[in-house]
């Protein structure tokens, strides 16, 4: 008897998530107008060095390949670099994402020549004035800045990750261009209705014709890094590499800055916290055994769209941008490329839930 597809596996979850992500910090010297945490002003409650050392111990234990850290901007927590020494000790690797405010020259060599450790530098366009809209005067300069330091400090392949928005999808070969330009590699990720993006996300995401040209262009370029952000594209005939399927709660997770857990990076709300890593029997409980965990890996019905001949391949879309823009979730994703999405949205019953806690008052580097 054959074993079934690794898809259908994967939904039935696994002892431990692949990777997980972990926001160290709410912290940050930008508000960008997406932000899916409304980072900005520290939470006096994170995790202190010594309890993140240990959760670092707890996730080699249990094998988790890597963490993709994120915030906020990690890098502004003064044991940053001793927590990332700490994980490649550990054998767990790390890839982390920055504005680029604080990456020196000296910090990009240190970077260099540290093992199992990934550098993402965040933009959202591909010249100062589309990017600076949404990240803040000034953030594309700097950005271009730290990419410069990590080039001319040898960091082999980092990545210039962007959030794909109405204004930027013309931008698609200008930021493939910049990519080259550095021996970078590009990273390519969904706007979702979080955090402050509740509120722009009806005036940034992309059109139904722009996902279309971005599906088209993403085929044409296989070396483009997605991670599975744009699954619900594949009702357009032709799926994505990636497993093409929603991981939350099945083989990815988040751990925000006090170690509270949910089941994806874009669900920070109630209704989807499954505990804390503080808790009896730490982070490996929660993922094992908490309700909402193992909920999510039932097998689940396909709902609204069980009469669309394209939800095998689309899977019914993000969970979180349902979820943030009032719609059910068993109904079509906002964005279904189909048009299912735009009559939901259009639909009276629509109740999008308040967002999450704010963290939106920017902070100075290096602050504690």
């Amino acid at each position: 008897m054959s074993a079934p597809p690794l898809a259908d596996q994967l939904k039935r979850g696994l002892d431990a998530p692949v990777c997980l992500t972990w926001e160290l910090t709410y912290g940050c010297n930008l508000a960008c107008v997406h932000c899916l945490s409304s980072s900005g002003r520290r939470d006096p409650a994170e995790l202190s060095t010594e309890q993140v050392f240990a959760l670092v111990d707890e996730l080699r234990r249990i094998q988790v390949f890597y963490v993709n850290i994120g915030g906020g901007e990690p890098t502004i927590r003064p044991d940053f670099y001793d927590i990332l020494d700490r994980c490649v000790a550990s054998g767990v690797g790390v890839k982390f994402s920055t504005n680029g405010s604080t990456i020196t020259s000296a910090c990009a060599e240190r970077l260099a020549a540290t093992d199992y450790v990934d550098v993402q530098v965040s933009i959202d366009g591909a010249d100062a004035a589309t990017n600076d809209a949404v990240r803040g005067d000034g953030s594309f300069a700097t950005a271009l800045g730290a990419m410069d330091a990590l080039a001319a400090a040898g960091l082999a392949r980092f990545k210039i990750s962007v959030v794909m928005t109405r204004h930027n999808v013309p931008q698609l070969d200008a930021f493939a261009a910049l990519a080259a330009r550095y021996g970078a590699q590009l990273r390519l990720t969904r706007l979702r209705p979080s955090g402050r993006g509740a509120a722009t996300w009806y005036g940034l995401h992309p059109t139904n014709d722009q996902q279309r040209h971005l599906h088209a262009w993403l085929l044409d370029r296989p070396d483009v890094l997605t991670g599975d952000s744009f699954f619900h594209l594949s009702a357009l005939g032709d799926p994505l590499p990636g497993l093409n399927l929603c991981g939350a709660g099945r083989v990815v997770c988040l751990i925000d800055p006090v170690g509270d857990v949910y089941a994806c990076p874009f669900v920070l709300h109630d209704e989807f916290r499954a505990g804390n890593v503080l808790g009896p029997g730490g982070f490996t409980e929660v993922w094992r055994r908490s309700p909402l965990f193992l909920s999510l890996r039932e097998p689940s019905s396909a709902g609204a769209c069980a009469s669309c001949g394209s939800y095998d391949a689309c899977q019914g879309g993000c969970m979180a941008a349902k979820f943030f823009t009032g719609l059910p979730l068993e109904g079509p994703d906002p964005e279904c490329v189909l048009g299912h999405g735009e009559q939901a949205l259009a639909g009276a019953a629509r109740t999008p839930p308040p967002p999450g806690p704010s963290h939106s008052v920017p902070v100075r580097l290096g602050r504690r």
